[in-house]
């Protein structure tokens, strides 16, 4: 391939410019998920890639969004007026959105994302996961979606989904696309894999894109 033809392709590939990131309220049984959510805040903020986040101040949540913004990261953080309270909201976010209610919360973090990983979590984390894996499915967006499997938390959500596939309520024809990184450095490297066939506007649309302008 042409030398000016290979960099002319380099520089168009699409770039990630914030991930969403779901994760617990609690810091959870082993230490592993707590190290891993630091190292994760401060892996975006030197990347240069924006946070956005549930907007609570405690468990992996605030320690994820504290670690970013202390290594000089940006970050954006969502959360509903009745959790301000038992979350303690992050009063170090960039950005700190307050919504009426959960349904508003993860339109806004959705709209604000090019990404999303979950780290550990409970219902609340699950239940956000799910939803935007039926919505690739669904084929309503084609964001790359990731779970952080440290210390192997993700391993029965992993049995299930291929247990829905050999029982025939997931089509092979369209196998769910979840991406799995066992360790922060795997992160960026498969998800920037993940959208390097996408365009501009597959990922984040004129409407997101002035929205990030303004930030």
């Amino acid at each position: 391939m042409n030398p000016l033809v290979l960099q002319c392709t380099m520089v168009a590939m699409t770039k990630i410019k914030s991930i969403c990131v779901y994760c617990g309220a609690a810091t959870g049984a082993d230490a592993v998920y707590l190290d891993t959510a630091i190292a994760l805040g401060r892996l975006l903020a030197a990347e240069g890639i924006r946070l956005v986040y549930g907007g609570g101040g405690v468990g992996l949540m605030g320690a994820t969004a504290r670690a970013c913004a202390e290594a000089g990261g940006r970050v954006t953080g969502i959360i509903p007026d009745f959790l301000i309270g038992k979350e303690q909201a992050f009063d170090h976010a960039h950005e700190l959105i307050v919504t009426k209610d959960m349904h508003e919360r993860k339109r806004l973090m959705f709209e604000r994302a090019d990404a999303f990983i979950a780290l550990p979590g409970g219902i609340g984390t699950l239940e956000e996961l799910i939803e935007q894996l039926t919505w690739v499915q669904l084929n309503r967006h084609a964001k790359p979606v990731m779970v952080l499997n440290v210390a192997n938390f993700w391993d029965p959500l992993l049995t299930l989904l291929d247990h829905m596939q050999a029982t025939g309520f997931v089509n092979v024809a369209r196998p769910v696309k979840l991406l799995v990184a066992h360790n922060v450095r795997a992160v960026l490297p498969k998800l920037h894999g993940a959208v390097a066939h996408l365009g501009e506007g597959e990922l984040h649309g004129a409407a997101e894109e002035r929205v990030l302008d303004r930030m």
